[in-house]
């Protein structure tokens, strides 16, 4: 057959041919959908096109060796995370009605708290049961800042670290002393820059955290010097009044989370920090703004979009 598309009879046989197809009966179309004589055609294809299929399924299959499972492509500042960390914190509000709410807001009963509660303890479920997670928790090593993981190995996280911030204790939510829960926002690769300096300490951090910063230096001991390696938290009102309102807080199992568990590397079985805030007498009756900050010399705060930080409110009638 001629394959001059510019051919008058190139088109009236092809014409000839598409009238004769119609006749044929279903198994002939199919056998022709798999095979064309006429065409050169397999599946529609001939052999150029499947010359170029095979190519460029052997350029991905190729491409995709290089590609490893667990590590993306985009590494911090090329990446859509990019290299600040924010904060999150638990328990979450619900989305259903209000998908940016930050209110965490219950009253004196228990059927009020009990949504925070069970939120809760459906997050730490993970953290109770490390043996779920990929790799059945085989490489999970108990950390200390003298004692870092081993290439492979994960940090094992305590949730019976976090204080009165238990399930047990209703996470003190009966007792309208709430915990809240933070964690640091994984970023692959993101290595902190602590402040180990007691010197070179921000204007803006909180008298507290600093004392607790120059203790750490200008201890005797070598095993206390290193908990600086930490990327301190710090829990405030975000205005007067707030902070008037907040009451005293408490950090558990310490205020930050330790470098040991950084850099994260998308490792099996890995589980982020965690940090458990307990509200000890906060204001009833009164809608409270609270601002949590995460601190290490490479985070960023701006509290216009809440870079290096998270915003919540609270509110316990």
């Amino acid at each position: 057959m001629s394959v001059n598309s510019d051919d008058p009879d190139y088109l009236a046989e092809l014409y000839l041919l598409q009238l004769e197809r119609e006749k044929l009966n279903t198994w002939e179309k199919i056998k022709l959908a798999i095979y064309d004589a006429d065409r050169g055609e397999i599946f529609g294809k001939d052999s150029r096109r499947w010359v170029l299929a095979a190519m460029s399924l052997s350029f991905w299959w190729i491409f995709s060796l290089t590609l490893n499972p667990r590590t993306p492509k985009h590494l911090t500042s090329d990446s859509l995370i990019g290299t600040n960390p924010g904060l999150g914190f638990r328990p979450s509000p619900s989305t259903e009605d209000n998908v940016l709410s930050s209110l965490i807001w219950f009253r004196g009963s228990n059927a009020s708290y009990s949504f925070w509660i069970q939120n809760l303890i459906k997050f730490l479920d993970v953290y109770k049961k490390p043996g779920q997670t990929p790799g059945q928790g085989q490489n999970i090593h108990n950390c200390y800042y003298n004692q870092p993981p081993s290439p492979g190995q994960v940090c094992f996280v305590d949730v019976k670290m976090l204080g009165p911030c238990t399930e047990e204790n209703f996470f003190m939510y009966d007792r309208a002393s709430p915990c809240i829960i933070l964690k640091l926002n994984k970023i692959y690769g993101w290595k902190p820059k602590f402040y180990t300096d007691p010197n070179r300490l921000p204007n803006d951090m909180p008298f507290d955290l600093k004392n607790h910063i120059r203790d750490l230096a200008n201890s005797s001991d070598q095993a206390t010097r290193l908990e600086l390696n930490t990327v301190w938290v710090s829990c405030k009102g975000e205005s007067p009044a707030d902070a008037e309102f907040i009451g005293p807080l408490k950090y558990y199992p310490k205020q930050g989370f330790p470098g040991y568990f950084f850099p994260y590397e998308n490792s099996e079985g890995y589980l982020s920090p965690l940090v458990a805030v307990y509200f000890q007498r906060p204001r009833t009756g009164i809608l409270i703004n609270i601002e949590c900050r995460a601190w290490a010399e490479n985070i960023k705060y701006r509290q216009k979009d809440k870079q290096g930080s998270v915003h919540f409110e609270l509110m316990i009638d």
